[in-house]
């Protein structure tokens, strides 16, 4: 074995599936680390960077036709320093140069394609390179050899470039404004909203007029908190129309649950097939918003089999501390057998051998399955062709009847399905996801049922219990088959600290306060500047890079740093301090012009900006239990900005909670507020003003009405 680092490929030793999807390539592999970067500065060659992810269906294209092409891997290990990364466990690199792509072209995506000086900075970038030119793009041997030219004949110019680009990433990611603004007004919400709805697509759903369509369930939050403030239908019915749109057509999967990643038509019909964990966070979310705000059973339905398809196949078999299971992988593969999709889609026949003969026709009407098919080869995507009622009339049968057929018929799909050859999954544990679906897990356990908070529960212990020292109170990124890897992201504390602090509501188990609460304190530690008043995405004892980026923007998950603001506000309320909101407060009005200037791409910094307007309703909740009466009647109802905050019942069993969050004494919260006439009891309160304690639920929520904020 050679002593140098990149005589070999060094992928085997790495835990990413992506990486090591990789190592068998005869490219010259490195991980991205100290050894490769010490690589290039002493061969004093450029890295080529490739970034991507183990589901993404043109990283494999790419690795099929270069990167396992002897003549292509000489190139790049005579040449460069080729170093693979996986974008899921360093977001941060992919955001730096995803940005620089973005700046340059105009676009951006995966795999990523970037060259860089030794010192890391870009002077080349790009997406997918077919090996030889085609429709118009470089051919990528041809870009290999004329750019390892350029590194010898006209270096003084590349570097040149490369300083620019980095300096016009710095700008993008790192720098603030200089005057931070005032921060948006209570107009704000509605403003944004009347953009959201000018955006949006009302023939077939979504947002823009084109595909693809990517998901965006901040937008829908924004859209319910709207129309619960006004009343304006246009805002329901936008919310209403996509939800529907992503629930009925191809982006769900109507035979086993759970969402693909986005639509790749304008109509919706064909899906990226890849299935990661955050969309299925994230999305059961807006769905469990849109049960309450509109009261469609349906949209609880689409929440709770998106759970039971996570449960089924994205847990973790083994739990912490004697617990069954733990937490979550990170995503299904959009292949199955070199092509995307297969696993997913059906031809008429294929249904008839699937499915009892009663049954076929029924479920070939309700799914659309056609002899041409939607998709390549005649086959079909699932989606639901033909509503219940009208199936009823064209087959003669009363419309329980068509419902109980359906289910026996999708039961029967599944069953066929399964002897398929499954997509991969990525079996990495990643700390943030897993926080985006604790948060949601713990509201579907308040608003659908109790199993749900239970399998969130178990996903903290794990993450907690292999992610997180408590010594150094750091959180790692990344477990995988007992390795852990990579200094935690804002991402990772941010979502974290929300799942934590969200199933702390839910449970009333204050060891998920205390830990929400140590995780905001790494927060401010970690990642915020007080002299730029903004929160970074990279912690400050992290690794150097080329600039340090923020993530303001909501992308294929929400914003880090308005995820931070908002858990940051929730915990203010439960320490015995102040800086937790001065820190949202600032942050909000350094970024506030954006926000407002670009509230589609800001939207969960603007729903911030609004939660510091209007304040939040806090229920403080004191006694032994939470009464089924009260969590039946706020499960049904839509209330945005509900802070629920349990409590003892008494004064001297609250002492042993404040010992346990190392408080000296009771934060206004809960200070006084013992349950009343030894049962159960409620306060509701908002912006300093509170209601009587009261036992029944209406009550309460009539005085929150009372003061709800208007339009």
């Amino acid at each position: 074995m050679s002593d140098a680092p990149t005589d070999r490929n060094r992928l085997d030793e790495e835990e990413s599936p992506y990486l090591r999807q990789h190592a068998d390539n005869p490219v010259n592999w490195q991980p991205w680390d100290e050894q490769a970067l010490e690589a290039a500065r002493e061969r004093d060659v450029p890295i080529f960077l490739s970034v991507g992810y183990s589901a993404c269906h043109w990283c494999h294209v790419m690795e099929e036709e270069s990167f396992e092409d002897e003549a292509v891997a000489e190139q790049l290990n005579e040449n460069f320093v080729p170093i693979k990364v996986d974008r899921e466990e360093r977001p941060d690199l992919d955001s730096v140069y995803q940005t620089v792509c973005q700046l340059v072209s105009g676009r951006g995506g995966w795999p990523l394609s970037a060259w860089l000086t030794p010192e890391g900075k870009p002077f080349y970038v790009g997406t997918y390179f077919p090996k030889e030119p085609k429709r118009g793009a470089p051919g990528f041997t041809n870009l290999l050899d004329n750019i390892a030219n350029s590194w010898g004949e006209d270096r003084e110019e590349m570097e040149n470039r490369a300083e620019q680009w980095t300096q016009a990433a710095k700008g993008q990611l790192e720098e603030t404004p200089d005057q931070p603004g005032e921060r948006p007004d209570e107009s704000a919400l509605t403003d944004a909203a009347s953009t959201a709805v000018r955006a949006a697509d009302r023939d077939h759903g979504g947002f823009g007029s084109d595909g693809p369509k990517f998901p965006h369930p901040s937008r829908i939050h924004l859209l319910l908190r709207a129309y619960d403030r006004t009343g304006e239908d246009a805002y329901r019915e936008v919310a209403r129309e996509t939800l529907d749109a992503m629930a009925d057509r191809g982006m769900y999967d109507h035979v086993g649950g759970g969402f693909h990643r986005y639509a790749t038509d304008r109509e919706w019909i064909v899906p990226h097939f890849e299935k990661m964990l955050y969309d299925n966070a994230e999305l059961p979310r807006a769905y469990l918003a849109g049960y309450q705000a509109t009261g469609e059973e349906r949209y609880a339905r689409v929440a709770e089999d998106t759970f039971e398809f996570v449960e089924r196949e994205l847990t973790h078999p083994d739990g912490v501390g004697g617990r069954d299971r733990g937490g979550f992988y990170s995503t299904l593969d959009a292949q199955s057998e070199g092509e995307e999709g297969k696993f997913y889609v059906w031809t008429p026949a294929e249904v008839r051998d699937a499915v009892d003969d009663e049954l076929a026709d029924l479920a070939i009407d309700r799914f659309g399955v056609t002899d041409s098919g939607n998709f390549e080869g005649g086959r079909t995507v699932l989606t639901l062709s033909e509503s219940v009622e009208t199936l009823a009339d064209e087959h003669d049968l009363d419309e329980g009847e068509v419902r109980d057929r359906l289910e026996r018929a999708r039961e029967q799909l599944y069953d066929a399905r399964e002897e398929r050859v499954r997509p991969r999954r990525d079996e990495k544990v990643l700390a943030g996801w897993n926080g985006l679906l604790i948060s949601a897990l713990a509201e579907g356990g308040f608003v659908l049922d109790d199993r749900w908070s239970s399998l969130a529960d178990d996903a903290l212990a794990f993450v907690r219990g292999k992610l997180w020292d408590a010594e150094s109170q750091r959180l790692s990124r990344r477990f995988k088959d007992g390795d852990v890897k990579i200094d935690g992201y804002l991402e990772d504390y941010a979502f974290l600290a929300r799942g934590a602090f969200d199933l702390f509501q839910t449970s009333g188990d204050v060891d998920h306060l205390a830990f929400a609460l140590k995780l905001a304190r790494a927060i401010e530690r970690e990642f915020w500047d007080a002299d730029e008043g903004t929160i970074y995405y990279t912690p400050a004892s992290g690794e150097s890079l080329v600039t340090r980026p923020q993530e303001l923007r909501d992308q294929s998950t929400p914003s880090s740093l308005g995820v931070a603001v908002d858990v940051l506000l929730s915990l203010d309320q439960f320490v015995g301090h102040d800086r937790f909101g001065e820190i949202a407060e600032t942050v909000v009005e350094t970024h506030g012009q954006r926000a407002t200037s670009s509230p589609m791409e800001y939207t969960s910094l603007l729903l911030c900006a609004d939660r510091l307007d209007t304040g939040s309703l806090e229920l403080t909740a004191a006694g032994e239990r939470f009464p089924e009466e009260w969590r039946e009647r706020l499960a049904e109802t839509y209330l945005p900005d509900r802070l629920i905050a349990p409590r003892p019942a008494t004064d001297d069993e609250l002492e042993e909670w404040l010992e346990r969050l190392d408080l000296d004494e009771a934060p206004p919260i809960w200070a006084e507020r013992e349950h009343v006439d030894d049962r159960p009891t409620l306060y509701a309160c908002r912006s300093f003003t509170c209601s009587p304690p009261v036992h029944d639920i209406a009550d309460a929520l009539e005085w929150a009405e009372d003061l709800a904020p208007d339009a």
